[in-house]
């Protein structure tokens, strides 16, 4: 069965079996979270707040006859602790301690911005309160820890965050303390991985939790803090158990200068640095260290913006050609008829105009590495030619009589499917072969949005450098709106998205929406942001409405009956959808071009389902 979703009747949730068996699933201690929400408004906590534990546990289905356990959309499996911690100990005695713990801490960073979708996706209209507080039930019902909230101070206005937690019944530590006693350091690294990952997700902007109390280390309970990435002295010795190698970059989340008076200029370009944690660009990198130590030839898949030349560049870096030249050649900016000449080189006469001798990329590039940008544009006859060049390693200069000998190490990349404009007849089927031998693929910016605040952190910090410019940081909406973005343009178009509002915001002040959208960029109308109630730190989140006239709007506010017929109209709009999808919420929402996360929300408050 291919669909990712079975239908709502052949699932058995655990409310469900709660139901059957008389289970309290709501049994959870909110006056002690009403107690002690510090920033917070303690009034946005409660038993009667959403998402509470019953509605969490609303969203976990069994599915028994297809083998398959759902937490709304994304598939779960129940595991041992007992297997899981035998994975550990092999991991911890075969990698080492420190490999190790990057793994689990990059694994539960995955856990953690997964459920922070989630809870997203599932109540886009929950007080941000509540959906921090979602993330500590979420834990909970997964079997991994139950979290008692000390306190949580969040300011809107800065983005500043700084929480405390106990953990109690660690999971992680129980199988730690099995295999290797009491120890000197924390064990938690899975919950701290995930607790980075959700809360960073949530609020769209990086923020690292440590454990400074742990029961491995002999501790009664552990203890974990966490702050925005700024407030951190030494962020880096956290960023290398969350980077997936040592070349991706720490000093993006170092701790920015405040006042831009003192802001040194910056010289490297901002996409310089490599900067990730999302699961998608971990694989790319271990390909690229897998590769880079070997002279095979790369092929960089991946639509324009993604980052092609950046990896190529850093491959080159990591590789024993490190000391020799980079070449980089952007083919589609270099006219059909000096093709030959820039890439193989001229000689003196060969063509009017051509008054000296000179070397091509191929031998500029000798004893190096070439990068052969938007390989896809070379025309069929220049294609051959370097063919040829690849296959025998020789290169015979424009005019020339005699081949010149070179040793290159030639990289690729394309934003265009080669295999098909192979079978279009437009790029030669030997050549792709030949270039095709380690390919990698760079996603898209929105299929790896774990990335995204850590991407929106470094350009901020690198065009404040650049441009002498005292922005604080984000507003909560244009947080939101940008973590919703789709991304056309990729990580080029979010940095020049950045750089665009850094110069535009107030000297002091927040980048906010029209900072950044300013040229026409298509925003979904679904788009969530955060509004700022009365009192400081204390947010309420709501829907953005599109815009409506206020001739329309005034009969909705004062009409009773108008409310009443929109609310029979949606609800008799998702009875035809669910019905002619035959109870498959999936095929529903299709039909409906929206969510199966909104679908089912709905549906429920119509009682649908």
């Amino acid at each position: 069965m291919k669909t990712r979703n079975p239908s709502r009747a052949s699932r058995v949730s655990l409310a469900d079996v709660a139901r059957a068996t008389g289970t309290v699933l709501s049994n959870f201690d909110s006056s002690s979270v009403n107690k002690a929400l510090g920033g917070f408004a303690s009034t946005h906590i409660g038993s009667e707040t959403h998402p509470n534990i019953a509605d969490i546990s609303e969203c976990l289905f069994f599915s028994p006859g297809d083998g398959r356990i759902w937490l709304q959309d994304q598939r779960m499996v129940l595991l041992h602790t007992e297997a899981l911690g035998s994975l550990r100990r092999e991991m911890i005695d075969s990698l080492g301690t420190q490999q190790a713990r990057g793994l689990f801490t990059r694994a539960g960073y995955v856990s953690g911005a997964r459920d922070a979708h989630l809870v997203r996706q599932q109540w886009p209209d929950a007080d941000p309160s509540a959906a921090a507080i979602a993330g500590t039930r979420l834990h909970a019902l997964e079997g991994v820890v139950k979290v008692e909230l000390v306190q949580v101070e969040y300011d809107a206005q800065t983005g500043s965050y700084e929480g405390e937690f106990l953990w109690h019944n660690s999971s992680e530590d129980d199988e730690h303390i099995a295999a290797y006693g009491i120890g000197g350091s924390p064990a938690c690294w899975m919950q701290v991985g995930y607790a980075t990952g959700y809360v960073s997700t949530l609020f769209g902007r990086l923020i690292v939790f440590r454990e400074t109390q742990c029961r491995s280390m002999g501790d009664a309970h552990c203890r974990v803090v966490g702050k925005s990435a700024d407030q951190w002295d030494d962020i880096e010795e956290d960023m290398r158990y969350l980077n997936v190698r040592e070349f991706v970059d720490t000093a993006a989340y170092a701790r920015p200068q405040s006042d831009a008076a003192e802001l040194p200029a910056s010289s490297a370009p901002a996409g310089d640095a490599m900067v990730g944690a999302s699961s998608a660009f971990n694989a790319a990198c271990h390909q690229l260290s897998r590769v880079a130590r070997t002279t095979a030839t790369v092929l960089f898949t991946g639509e324009s913006g993604v980052g092609k030349e950046k990896f190529a560049s850093m491959l080159h870096k990591i590789s024993p050609r490190k000391d020799k030249p980079f070449i980089a050649v952007n083919c589609a900016a270099i006219p059909e008829t000096l093709i030959e000449s820039e890439l193989f080189g001229v000689e003196r006469g060969a063509y009017t105009g051509a008054s000296v001798s000179r070397p091509g990329r191929f031998e500029r590039a000798s004893g190096g590495t070439l990068f052969l940008d938007e390989i896809g544009t070379l025309s069929y006859v220049a294609q051959g030619k370097l063919l040829r060049a690849l296959q025998e390693g020789e290169i015979e200069r424009v005019g020339g009589t005699r081949s010149i000998a070179v040793d290159v190490r030639v990289l690729a990349a394309t934003n265009e499917t080669l295999r098909q404009a192979v079978r279009d007849g437009r790029f030669r089927e030997d050549l792709f072969f030949r270039l095709n031998v380690f390919p990698i693929h760079l996603p898209p910016l929105r299929e790896r949005r774990d990335d995204i605040p850590l991407l929106m952190n470094h350009f901020l910090n690198h065009y404040r450098r650049k441009h002498g410019c005292a922005t604080l940081g984000f507003t909560q909406a244009a947080v939101r709106t940008l973590l919703n973005y789709d991304f056309p343009g990729n990580i080029r178009e979010l940095q020049n998205l950045v750089e665009r509002a850094v110069i535009m915001a107030d000297v002091g002040g927040l980048i906010d929406v029209h900072h950044l959208f300013t040229s026409g960029e298509t925003l979904a109308p679904d788009v969530m942001t955060l509004k700022l109630q009365d009192g400081a730190g204390t947010l309420n989140l709501a829907a953005t409405p599109a815009p409506a006239p206020a001739a329309a709007a005034a009969p909705a506010a004062t009409s009773p009956a108008s409310a009443l017929s929109l609310d029979q109209t949606e609800r008799a709009m998702l009875q035809r959808a669910i019905s002619g999808a035959k109870g498959n919420l999936s095929a529903a929402a299709r039909l409906l071009n929206t969510s199966r996360a909104k679908l089912a929300y709905r549906a429920r408050k119509h009682g649908l389902v």
